[in-house]
């Protein structure tokens, strides 16, 4: 877990090919094998390859590097407002840590990336609070309560909008896994809708909601077309404070499902930091992940509000 990883750039620079690139041109022009231009072109080459090598081939290819590093690797995590930079220094073949401001004795954090609670507790083993990349999964489009969310709404949804839905694939996926491949999405197998900390509810699934809302009239007016209520008040402000309602209603729904309360989890974890307590630090990890998922839940139920 102590592992960091990015884009492959390549080897670290090894100044032999190019110094004996230029005995061999030396070697070609002095013995008059060749014109300098020939020897300038195959040095060039020799130039290009190495670029081509060190630098375009592993971009293209998304190669990534793993690497374990002393005394870097005691630098703990922070999500956002880290001082320390990791950066590999290509022609010292090393790696560096820079220090921003910050002052004597302070603890000097980097960032291992974007990464959720779920990433962070899976590769390094702890819970980030407030933590600005966190995300959570909700159930797919599909499998929320639609008529708990017409009854926040006051009115029922117009007959076959949900069909447009599913033909444009914002309900989900039918067979509950999601096409994208990587880490990233490796907590989104089943192609749930993500709500994050950054950005609230995805903004697509929010597009859905107010083609769901909208009245005939507004439906007409927008041409029938989905695409055309993407942008916030595109059916106007009636139908964005329903498709807002109607995010928030399912949020509730979600956070209320779950069988403790933030207020539970957090006299929980209390007893569990007591002296009388025998809990065990994954038994704490997992309280302390269930409590920023439901203030993440939180969070966005009260940014809808507003």
């Amino acid at each position: 877990s102590r592992a960091f990883s990015g884009s492959y750039s390549g080897s670290a620079f090894n100044p032999l090919p190019y110094a004996l690139t230029i005995v061999l041109v030396a070697a070609y022009v002095g013995l008059n094998l060749g014109s300098l231009e020939q020897a300038a072109n195959g040095a060039a080459l020799v130039v290009c390859g190495s670029i081509l090598n060190d630098f375009v081939l592993p971009k293209l290819r998304k190669t990534q590097k793993y690497v374990i590093c002393p005394f870097i690797d005691m630098c703990n995590h922070k999500g956002i407002g880290e001082r320390g930079d990791v950066a590999f220094e290509f022609f010292g073949d090393a790696y560096s840590l820079s220090v921003r401001g910050g002052s004597e004795g302070e603890e000097v954090f980097i960032s291992y990336g974007a990464r959720s609670n779920d990433q962070l507790l899976m590769y390094y083993g702890f819970v980030e609070e407030d933590n600005p990349h966190d995300v959570y999964i909700m159930p797919q489009l599909r499998e929320w309560n639609i008529q708990a969310l017409e009854e926040a709404c006051g009115r029922p949804f117009a007959a076959g909008r949900l069909a447009k839905l599913e033909k444009a694939g914002l309900l989900g996926f039918i067979d509950g896994n999601s096409s994208e491949d990587g880490e990233d999405s490796a907590a989104n197998r089943g192609g749930g809708v993500v709500v994050s900390r950054a950005g609230g509810i995805d903004p697509s699934i929010m597009q859905a909601l107010r083609a769901l809302v909208a009245t005939d009239k507004e439906w007409e007016d927008a041409g029938e077309a989905i695409g055309n209520f993407a942008a916030e008040n595109s059916g106007g402000p009636q139908t964005e404070r329903l498709a807002r309602l109607a995010a928030r209603t399912a949020l509730e729904i979600e956070l209320a499902s779950k069988p403790t309360t933030i207020k539970d989890d957090r006299e929980l974890l209390k007893r569990m930091d007591s002296q009388l307590s025998v809990s065990t630090y994954e038994e704490k990890l997992a309280v302390q992940f269930r409590i920023e998922k439901k203030l993440l839940l939180e969070e966005c139920i009260n940014q809808l509000l507003s």
